[in-house]
């Protein structure tokens, strides 16, 4: 018997969700299964030969079987479509098609995210000019595409492509292109960005899509970003229990609040899990949910420009990667710290005795013992704190923040 299941997708996948049951991405009804990611990827095809630039995949971490039906849902909970699986690869990217469950509800911009058939359905006959926007349109580009149009006789349709943080701001500059092109059209499209020629050929599918004959890519935004003692900061340390990561923590914690430079936040791991993480098990699924919501966390008080230190084990590659990126889409910056004590040398350590509970087997899925830890391959500062006051410790945490510009 198929199962129920449920699942919220990241932000990127949310956004080719939608997209999909909108029919922007016409022909596509689902996630691409993998002898479409295949062709797709090396003759920009699909497996029977229709033209599509992009992979638009769907990963789940757990095993799912034919047949099985996943609710999908934003990040405030709300079932916003089911898949039905048709096939799940060994990375856990599935196919299968999607079916809506009313109109989507997470995101800004709900009166301008319109589906292509109603905007077709608004569109007079005749030629459409879409303008795919990521950044705003000066004025020398305002007047191209005005001179574009009249050459064409064709209604303009500015498109701009919502997704992440800069959405506002493209969605501000298309109201204000519109002033300035009578009888333009607005219609905001959370289409994520690929790599540069993949992207531009998708928007025009999307412009397609929506009616557009012509389709012209407006210029990329030009990123000025602040200087980094202004941009939000989190310095997120990984390491083994004993390893010396809190205490390295906590320190730098106490000397950026002596600077007071900076805003800190410190997210305690006992305090994490007594409020924020409160009922979770040390399961691995509960464990990256912990990771997670410290993510999210972290993150928010980095949009708003403040410095989050974390300090949890974070033993597992992949949630370490998908906290990296919640940090990076919000515009801030992301520090990771290994705090590579040995193994032996944590053990020795260890006042509470939990390593020999965990060789005893009286601790299940304890870390380094009976559960792997994943050592950092993209960490930004390594520390062995064998051997090494917190001192120095804490000092080599504050050279690379005073050598990233993060502190003055």
């Amino acid at each position: 018997m198929p199962t129920e299941l449920e699942w919220t997708p990241d932000a990127r996948e949310l956004a080719d969700l939608e997209l999909l049951l909108s029919g922007a991405f016409h022909p596509l009804t689902g996630f691409l299964g993998a002898a479409d990611v295949a062709e797709v990827t090396a003759r920009g095809r699909l497996a029977d030969g229709t033209p599509w630039p992009a992979p638009v995949t769907l990963r789940l971490p757990f095993p799912v079987s034919p047949g099985d039906r996943v609710a999908l849902r934003d990040p405030e909970g709300a079932a916003t479509a089911v898949l039905t699986v048709t096939e799940q690869a060994d990375s856990g990217e599935v196919a299968g098609p999607v079916e809506g469950l009313g109109e989507p509800e997470h995101g800004p911009f709900a009166r301008l995210r319109r589906s292509p058939g109603e905007v077709r359905k608004d569109l007079p006959e005749g030629a459409v000019l879409a303008v795919t926007m990521r950044g705003p349109l000066d004025s020398t580009a305002i007047e191209d595409v005005a001179a574009t149009a009249e050459e064409l006789e064709a209604t303009v349709l500015l498109m701009p492509l919502v997704f992440g943080e800069g959405g506002p701001a493209v969605v501000r500059a298309a109201l204000k292109a519109r002033d300035r092109l009578p009888g333009a059209n607005v219609v905001a499209v959370p289409l994520a960005p690929r790599e540069p020629a993949i992207d531009l050929e998708l928007r025009e599918h999307v412009a397609a899509a929506y009616g557009a004959t012509e389709h012209l890519a407006g210029p990329d935004p030009v990123v000025i970003p602040g200087p980094p003692h202004k941009r939000g900061l989190v310095v997120f340390f990984t390491g083994l229990s004993g390893s010396g990561k809190s205490t390295i923590a906590r320190g730098v914690r106490d000397a950026l609040l002596e600077r007071g430079s900076r805003t800190v936040t410190y997210l305690d791991g006992d305090v994490v899990r007594r409020l924020l993480s409160k009922g979770l098990t040390f399961s691995r699924e509960d464990r990256d949910l912990n990771i997670r919501r410290i993510g999210f966390v972290a993150a928010e008080v980095a949009r708003h420009g403040g410095l989050a230190i974390c300090a949890p084990i974070a033993p597992y590659a992949a949630t370490r990667a998908e906290v990296r990126a919640m940090v990076e889409e919000v515009g801030a910056d992301f520090l990771l710290v290994h705090v590579a004590t040995p193994l032996e040398e944590c053990e020795r350590r260890d006042r509470k005795g939990l390593y020999a509970k965990a060789r005893a087997g009286l601790i299940p899925e304890f870390t380094g013992i009976s559960d792997p830890y994943e050592e950092p391959d993209d960490a930004d500062l390594v520390i062995d704190t064998t051997g090494m006051p917190v001192d120095a410790a804490v000092a080599s945490v504050m050279n690379a923040l005073t050598a990233g510009g993060w502190i003055r």
